[in-house]
């Protein structure tokens, strides 16, 4: 892979992809500088194929050419260049792999339920189920890992947050109170505001 013609890492990023959001957050949160490649899926630009061939977002390539396209990876390697606010320090990886396992394939099926041929309030019991459990880690503190937050929230609320999205007046009043007032203060940051500004979708430039 050539290195980037910018000398700045590369994110080809999609806005509304949970997996993008916290990759995002990520790097906003570290400081690094990098060019944000807003792309639309349908029409995916052949830079980041060449990049990826697995065609999903995001894709973040270093400036020496080398490319990382799983999200939590590119969380890990932007904090690991910058991580003022010690997210590191709260992170809790089997919690975050539970969430991206067995949530996210609850989730899928509650929002999706006619794709996979499923029952969704089924796999809406079990998302609940899940979120009850994160309840009770928060009971006496406002984030996952203290007083505020780190790591596992910011790997975590975007899958949490298209939940809720599915039926919102089911998740207000289903889904545990203090849940929702976690979620409600990660939407409500200054942080997840900058990462979800609107950009036109990148297009490469004519020769």
């Amino acid at each position: 892979m050539a290195r980037t013609m910018t000398g700045l890492p590369i994110l080809y990023s999609f806005r509304r992809c949970p997996y993008a959001m916290r990759a995002r957050i990520a790097l906003l949160a570290s400081g690094v500088s990098y060019e944000h490649r807003e792309v639309l899926l349908r029409d995916k630009p052949a830079a980041m194929l060449a990049a990826s061939p697995k065609g999903t977002v995001p894709v973040l390539v270093l400036a020496d050419g080398s490319v990382i396209d799983e999200s939590i990876d590119i969380m890990r390697w932007a904090l690991g260049q910058s991580d003022p606010e010690n997210w590191m320090a709260r992170a809790d990886a089997a919690l975050v792999a539970n969430y991206d396992g067995a949530f996210k394939h609850h989730l899928d099926r509650y929002k999706y339920w006619g794709r996979h041929g499923v029952d969704p309030v089924e796999h809406r019991a079990a998302g609940l189920a899940m979120l009850v459990e994160l309840d009770a880690r928060i009971a006496d503190q406002a984030y996952l890992g203290g007083a505020t937050p780190g790591f596992s929230d910011v790997a975590i609320f975007p899958f949490v947050r298209q939940f809720a999205g599915v039926d919102p007046p089911w998740f207000e009043a289903h889904a545990p109170h203090r849940v929702r007032e976690w979620l409600g203060a990660l939407i409500a940051s200054e942080l997840f505001e900058r990462a979800m500004m609107r950009l036109a979708p990148w297009a490469p430039s004519g020769d």
